[in-house]
């Protein structure tokens, strides 16, 4: 199935594979090849030249039809030879990325962009605008963190203030001892053996 182009002749399309075409290729219409006859010539044409320009385009569009067929037959031989050989179209894009980033990289665009930007992040103005970006970084952290800590602070104060546990509810929160008293509580109001109810 391995076909040879070095024996087409363009000029003859019906040679194309070596083999002889002119049955398959006749009974195929070709679009705007054929003049229609209740149309006169272009202006500036004779009806001589109107139809050997038809002629030469029946034979050229022929040859693009050829060719077509040739190279879906190459392509179709190469996905097999692909495919014979464990490549698949991942590992072919994985292999042209790598090619094209290799491409890219060697490039002197890419070489001037490069030594332009090793210049830059070396000078002394690169350096000062980073350690003053640093120390603001720094600093904004600081202060967020203080703000932070300050506001959930106050969000716990005013939490408890304006919704205490009920009592039994710090019962089961605290629990109990193991000698089955209660474990009291700052807030805790129930009476104990050291302050007993009269």
């Amino acid at each position: 199935l391995l076909f040879l182009l070095s024996d087409i002749n363009l000029n003859s399309p019906n040679k194309a594979l070596g083999v002889d075409r002119t049955d398959s290729l006749s009974d195929v219409p070709v679009e705007g090849a054929m003049g229609n006859p209740a149309n006169p010539p272009p202006p500036g044409l004779t009806e001589e030249e109107a139809e050997e320009l038809r002629t030469e385009l029946t034979k050229v569009e022929e040859e693009i039809n050829t060719l077509r067929q040739v190279l879906c037959a190459k392509e179709r031989h190469a996905a097999e030879l692909k495919r014979k050989l464990g490549l698949n179209p991942l590992n072919e894009l994985r292999q042209n990325l790598t090619r094209s980033w290799q491409d890219v990289q060697t490039s002197n665009a890419y070489l001037s962009a490069s030594a332009t930007l090793d210049d830059i992040t070396h000078s002394d103005a690169y350096k000062k605008t980073q350690e003053t970006l640093s120390q603001a970084g720094q600093k904004t952290t600081a202060a967020l963190s203080t703000m932070s800590t300050a506001l959930s602070k106050k969000i716990g104060d005013m939490r408890y203030s304006l919704f205490p546990l009920p009592l039994s509810l710090q019962y089961k929160v605290v629990g109990q001892r193991g000698n089955g008293d209660a474990v009291s509580s700052p807030t805790d109001t129930t009476p104990t053996q050291e302050n007993p109810s009269f």
